[in-house]
């Protein structure tokens, strides 16, 4: 099981099935806002929903091909933090992240990506940890640059977000570049 605390009162958990309806009174709350830039939101209607998500994503666990985990504030759910997917042959990975609006403002994104990045780097020996946003997303963009995350280009119209397409900014992190930033 994962597990890392990262300050006193912010740590990152592994999804876990006994934790599905906190995570969905969460999505709840935050329908509106979360759809905003979020395609999935439509489709977690139910704690069923959720439940789903949350064994669909231990099951990439236990195969190795993602980590997600929760944003835990102050003993409660905050969020998601992920590995998206992991690359193994190319030893890259890719960010996500997503947080309730009535958490925003006490740096909690911008640490739990700090901590999956140095995991990804230190842990797993990967070499690029990568972070994608839709162009318009302000705050998403600019947790990767807050940490020094490189822009290396937008890919146009790559998401359909419910009635229209969105471009895509994507910031990199080479092992090598943040071990320098780090120091």
């Amino acid at each position: 099981m994962f597990y890392h605390h990262i300050r006193e009162d912010l740590a990152l958990k592994l999804v876990a099935v006994q934790d599905v309806e906190e995570t969905f009174q969460l999505v709840d709350r935050n329908r509106a806002y979360l759809k905003e830039w979020l395609p999935w939101v439509d489709y977690s209607k139910t704690a069923e929903d959720t439940k789903s998500f949350v064994l669909a994503n231990l099951k990439n666990y236990a195969e190795q091909k993602s980590l997600t985990t929760y944003i835990v504030y102050k003993n409660q759910i905050a969020g998601i933090a992920s590995f998206n997917t992991i690359d193994w042959n190319n030893k890259s990975v890719s960010i996500g992240y997503w947080i309730g609006q009535e958490f925003q403002g006490n740096g909690i994104v911008s640490s739990a990506v700090k901590a999956l990045t140095n995991h990804a780097f230190l842990d797993l020996g990967l070499n690029r940890v990568e972070i994608r946003a839709a162009v318009q997303n302000e705050k998403s963009r600019a947790v990767a640059e807050r940490l020094g995350f490189i822009q290396e280009g937008i890919v146009r119209e790559t998401e359909w977000l419910y009635d229209h397409y969105v471009d895509h900014v994507i910031y990199s992190m080479l092992r090598r570049d943040w071990k320098t930033i780090q120091a």
